[in-house]
């Protein structure tokens, strides 16, 4: 039955585009198999905003849960046979669930399938994020999942969190939510006496508590530690980040509407966003070909108010092969990456152009992303 606060709540939703990512725990019952009556309870919320026009890409773990549910390995697998397997069976399952589930509610949802290279070159950010737009602007929901039959290793995200704040700030969400099995990050050991969760961390704030770890969950990749670290980058990009519960009934548009009170961790948006390209790059140092060492008097230039480019002259050291505009690490004196950026020469000029003076910017301000 559906909850009678559901469409009353999704009317008073606060944003016009979001992304919702939805973990394996959410998904998935105790003996790992796809917990299809807490998908319909999650199409029943969607469906509400979808119809008080709220455009909703969803992330959605599940493949290889429903996977397991479906075949048994007739062998020992390595891990990754295991979850190409899972996901190749489990991946048609999820979405045709989707499918009937959307389409009893009188919507249409599409499935995309991606990989960690989909984003490593402007290009193909941008075919990508053009394919999104279409489905949104034709009132279709996204389904967006990795592609794990041919994503493997180094090819592979961290998790659907790295993807879903990778698609977020690709498509200029307002918001995003990741659901997962706790209210949020907490002030201390979840469970212990007296501990509470965190409601609110603002822009920029680093003091985030000594007890997150970075335990994975029982079905997926990714761990507090993770969630965080997204919520955070994607906060300072302008994008209002929340860490809710998944479970609880109603959660999508109680989260979302004007003047929430629902328990949850809330990352507040910066309110200076980057521009688009930088937020690609942000997203990119994962790509990274190479490194370019700085001096200390470089990186406080970097980081100081005014906009300023990478210049040879403040360059210490290059290492790694890489061409004109691929992603480069930028990497403190004491050996800390501390952001990347794109580009103007190959490897080869920018060895030569150590220290040089006039000679023209290793990276443009406009290029150049610091975390």
């Amino acid at each position: 039955m559906e909850n009678p606060d559901i469409a009353p709540n999704a009317a008073r939703c606060r944003f016009r585009r979001i992304v919702v990512k939805v973990g394996s725990n959410v998904l998935t019952r105790v003996d790992g198999t796809l917990d299809t009556d807490r998908m319909a309870a999650l199409a029943d919320q969607i469906a509400a905003l979808h119809r008080a026009g709220v455009e909703v890409i969803v992330v959605s773990s599940g493949a290889v849960a429903a996977g397991r549910g479906v075949i048994a390995a007739g062998h020992r697998l390595d891990a990754v046979s295991a979850r190409q397997l899972y996901s190749a069976v489990g991946q048609v399952k999820l979405i045709r669930r989707y499918y009937e589930l959307f389409d009893a509610r009188g919507i249409v949802c599409g499935q995309v399938l991606t990989t960690k290279q989909d984003f490593e070159t402007r290009r193909h950010y941008l075919n990508q994020r053009n394919s999104i737009r279409v489905m949104l602007e034709n009132g279709v929901v996204p389904i967006v999942n990795e592609n794990d039959t041919v994503a493997v290793t180094e090819l592979m995200f961290t998790d659907n969190d790295e993807l879903s704040g990778l698609l977020s700030t690709m498509i200029g969400a307002e918001a995003l939510v990741l659901l997962t099995n706790v209210d949020g990050i907490c002030d201390g050991t979840p469970g212990a006496p007296g501990v509470e969760v965190i409601r609110e961390i603002a822009p920029g704030q680093r003091d985030l508590p000594d007890c997150i770890r970075d335990a994975k969950s029982s079905f997926g990749r990714g761990g507090m530690l993770t969630k965080s670290r997204i919520a955070r980058k994607v906060a300072a990009e302008g994008i209002e980040t929340i860490i809710a519960d998944g479970r609880r009934d109603g959660i999508l548009p109680d989260l979302l509407a004007e003047g929430s009170r629902t328990l949850c961790t809330r990352f507040l948006p910066s309110p200076h966003p980057i521009s688009g390209v930088k937020k690609w790059i942000a997203h990119s140092e994962g790509f990274a070909k190479g490194e370019v060492h700085v001096t200390r008097e470089t990186l406080d230039a970097l980081g100081g108010p005014r906009a300023v480019s990478l210049l040879p002259v403040g360059v210490s050291r290059v290492e790694g092969v890489f061409e004109k505009d691929d992603i480069v690490r930028i990497v403190a004196p004491d050996g800390r990456p501390v952001g990347a950026g794109k580009v103007s020469c190959d490897s080869t000029t920018a060895r030569r152009n150590i220290g040089r003076r006039g000679a023209r910017a290793l990276i443009h301000y406009d290029y150049l992303y610091l975390d």
